[in-house]
């Protein structure tokens, strides 16, 4: 997993590398008085489901035959801001619901269990347009807000103390994908698919680091003003 992981961010890099140094015209992008282009900019509310998953550390390779993806949501605001037609900085904050499961008979907790937390994630990202394709990379910040824990019937909400079942509430990570643009008259409609990678051990006293695999829509109108656009 940790191969694969590391290959996705090398060929992300390369992809951004690229984009420096060969920025393409993009359908989202306006001409100015002088007849230079710029990327647009958006803002957009974000209501999508997301898959998330929890890796053990060194305890994850015994559990990958136990573990399940769990399903969450996120809510909140991406707002995209055009600098040149081939580059956008993109900030976004939002309520995401992340987590995992595992199956019964597993090594760590024997009976079968899910851990559910309850999140508010700050990620900015930089993008670079390659006509109507875009990718983006990006560190990403979390505050866990709260958390539950469930075996078998029985929950119990999630600790945020330094206990031996104790969890942490700041998340940092790493967040890398790309997506499409289709114009449509006065207004875009975006598909983004997006893999956040979590850097924090957010246990103390086991190795846990969330992991999410996000696809979301956009359908939005362009900003009116940007003022981070250069001039």
């Amino acid at each position: 997993m940790k191969k694969v992981v590391q290959t996705g961010l090398v060929m992300s890099m390369i992809f951004l590398s690229a984009a420096t140094f060969g920025q393409t015209k993009t359908p989202g992008a306006t001409k100015k008085n002088d007849g230079k282009k710029t990327a647009k900019t958006y803002l957009d509310l974000m209501v999508n489901v997301v898959a998330t998953n929890i890796n053990y550390g060194d305890a994850n390779s015994g559990l990958a035959d136990y573990k399940k993806t769990a399903n969450g949501i996120q809510a909140g605001a991406s707002f995209q801001a055009g600098i040149t037609a081939g580059f956008s900085v993109v900030s976004e904050l939002y309520f995401m619901r992340k987590g995992g499961n595992l199956k019964a008979n597993n090594a760590l907790t024997n009976n079968k269990s899910s851990i559910h937390l309850n999140t508010v994630e700050l990620p900015v990202l930089a993008r670079f347009h390659f006509g109507k394709f875009y990718v983006n990379a990006g560190p990403s910040i979390a505050y866990n807000i709260s958390g539950t824990r469930k075996i078998e019937d029985v929950s119990s909400k999630l600790s945020f103390k330094n206990t031996t079942e104790g969890f942490k509430r700041f998340d940092a990570g790493v967040q890398v994908g790309g997506g499409v643009e289709f114009p449509c008259k006065q207004r875009r409609i975006a598909l983004d698919i997006r893999y956040n990678y979590g850097l924090t051990n957010i246990s103390y006293n086991k190795e846990i680091h969330n992991r999410a695999v996000m696809i979301s829509v956009h359908f939005s109108k362009p900003w009116k003003t940007n003022p981070l656009r250069r001039r």
